[in-house]
C-alpha cells in the first residue's frame, strides 16, 4: 500500500501506532466527508417526503444498497440495512425459525465471536460447538461428523477475530446443505480485508459491520437468499416495514423493507457507501497481500522471543494474537500506551476480545492482539517491538 496512504486518516496523526483495526478501523478523509455532506447540506429523510431533496436522498440510499450488494456479489433486493453484525445474527436467530417450525439447532464454533454466541441462546436455539484445528482453524472434519438432520442452521465466522484463521467457506456450505442446513457467515474480520462473493461461498447468509470496513459505526449489512428473506417474517415493527395497519391487522412489505422499522441510519448508509467505493479502489486483494506481509513479519519477529507465545495459523489474515511470559496482556497494553523514548505510542486489544470461550479454549484468560489495516506499515510492527522490550526491562 502507498505510504501516502496514512495522510488519508485524520486519526492516525502525530505518529500514532494504531494496531486495534480488528475492533474498529479509522476512517478516510473519503468517509468524513461523505458523512458531513450527508449530515449537512444533502440532508433530508428517506422513503418519506415528496420533495425534492427527500427523493434525492431516497435514491442516494438505495444506491447504497446497490453498491454493498456489488460488494459482496449480491442483488440490491438480498440485503438489509441493519445497525451491524449483532442485529443482523439476532434478526435471523429470531425470525429464521418460524420459517422451519421450530426453535433450531445451530452449530457453531468454539472460536466464536460473543455476537454470534448469544443471539442464539437468547432465540431459544439448541448450540452445537465445533472444536478447533490444533493451528486454530474450525474442524469442519469434525463438523462433518457432528451434523445431522436435526440441524438448521451452521453460524462460523468466514476469518476469526481472534486468530485470524480463515474458513473454507465452500465447504462449509457444501456440510450444511448436505443435511439440510443453512450457513450463515460472520464477515466483520473478513469484507475489509479479503474479496467476498457469496455466490462463489454458497452461504445462504452472510453479515457484516461497516465500522470494521473503514465506515461508521452505527450500520451494517444482513445479505440473506431471497427465497429465504421473502418467507421470513418481520423480527422489529414500527413505521416503513408495513403494508397496511389498522388495529385489528397489519400486513408487512416485501423483503428486505420489512427488516427495515423506524427511520433509518441514513448517514451511516452515505458513510458505508463512500467506504466501500474507498476500499474497492485500493482493491481488497491488493490489501489483503499487504496485510498478510505484515503479518507474517509480526510473526517471525514474535517467534524469534522465548519469551512470546503464539496463537493461531501462520497464514492469519490481518490479526496477531500473543501472550508474553509473565506479563498480563492488559500490562502491556498500558505499557504500550505510554509515550515511548521516541515519543510515539502503539494501541493494541489485550483482553477476552469478546471470545470468552476460545479463551477457555486456549488456556488463557486473555491476549494481545496486534491487528493491521490497508494504513498500517512497518513502522508500526517496529514500535510494537521497541514497546515489547520496554515492558520486558520493567518486569524483568
Amino acid at each position: 500500500m502507498p505510504a501516502a496512504l496514512r495522510d488519508q486518516f485524520p486519526g492516525l496523526a502525530g505518529g500514532w501506532h494504531y494496531l486495534d483495526t480488528a475492533a474498529t478501523a479509522q476512517k478516510p478523509q473519503a468517509v468524513i466527508d461523505a458523512t458531513v455532506r450527508a449530515m449537512g447540506a444533502d440532508y433530508a429523510t428517506v422513503h418519506r417526503g415528496v420533495y425534492a431533496r427527500s427523493a434525492n436522498m431516497t435514491v442516494a440510499y438505495e444506491a447504497a444498497r446497490e453498491r454493498v450488494a456489488r460488494f459482496i456479489g449480491g442483488q440490491a433486493d438480498e440485503v438489509v440495512f441493519v445497525r451491524g453484525a449483532t442485529e443482523a445474527i439476532n434478526l435471523v436467530a429470531h425470525s429464521y425459525p418460524r420459517v422451519v417450525g421450530s426453535g433450531g439447532r445451530v452449530l457453531l464454533s468454539v472460536l466464536e465471536h460473543h455476537s454470534n454466541i448469544v443471539p442464539w441462546q437468547l432465540a431459544g436455539w439448541q448450540v452445537d460447538v465445533c472444536p478447533l484445528t490444533e493451528d486454530g482453524r474450525i474442524d469442519l472434519d469434525a463438523a462433518e461428523r457432528m451434523l445431522t438432520s436435526e440441524h438448521t442452521m451452521v453460524a462460523f465466522a468466514h476469518v476469526s477475530n481472534v486468530l485470524g484463521s480463515v474458513l473454507d467457506a465452500p465447504r462449509a456450505a457444501e456440510l450444511a446443505h448436505r443435511v439440510g442446513a443453512k450457513l450463515l457467515l460472520d464477515g466483520c474480520q473478513a469484507v475489509p480485508r479479503l474479496p467476498v462473493d457469496v455466490a462463489a461461498l454458497n452461504c445462504d447468509f452472510y453479515v457484516f459491520s461497516g465500522h470494521k470496513l473503514y465506515g461508521p459505526t452505527g450500520i451494517g449489512a444482513l445479505w440473506a437468499r431471497h427465497d429465504l428473506l421473502a418467507a421470513m417474517p418481520p423480527w422489529q415493527g414500527g413505521g416503513s416495514m408495513i403494508d397496511k395497519v389498522t388495529f385489528a391487522q397489519t400486513t408487512y412489505a416485501p423483503a428486505p423493507t420489512r427488516f427495515e422499522a423506524g427511520t433509518p441510519a441514513i448517514v451511516e448508509v452515505m458513510g458505508l457507501h463512500a467506504a466501500i467505493d474507498y476500499v474497492s479502489g485500493l482493491g481488497l486483494a491488493a490489501i489483503h497481500a499487504h496485510e498478510a506481509a505484515l503479518v507474517g513479519q509480526l510473526r517471525r519477529e514474535l517467534a524469534a522471543r522465548n519469551d512470546i507465545t503464539l496463537f493461531g495459523p501462520e497464514d492469519s489474515a490481518g490479526i496477531v494474537s500473543f501472550a508474553m511470559d509473565g506479563v498480563h496482556p492488559h500490562d502491556l497494553g498500558t505499557i504500550l500506551d505510554e509515550e515511548g523514548p521516541d515519543g510515539t505510542s502503539v494501541a493494541i486489544r489485550a483482553g477476552h476480545h469478546c471470545a470468552q470461550p476460545l479463551m477457555a479454549h486456549l488456556g488463557v484468560a486473555a491476549t494481545a492482539r496486534a491487528s493491521f489495516g490497508l494504513y498500517s506499515d512497518e513502522s508500526d510492527i517496529a514500535a510494537l517491538l521497541r514497546g515489547i522490550e520496554r515492558t520486558r526491562r520493567i518486569f524483568g
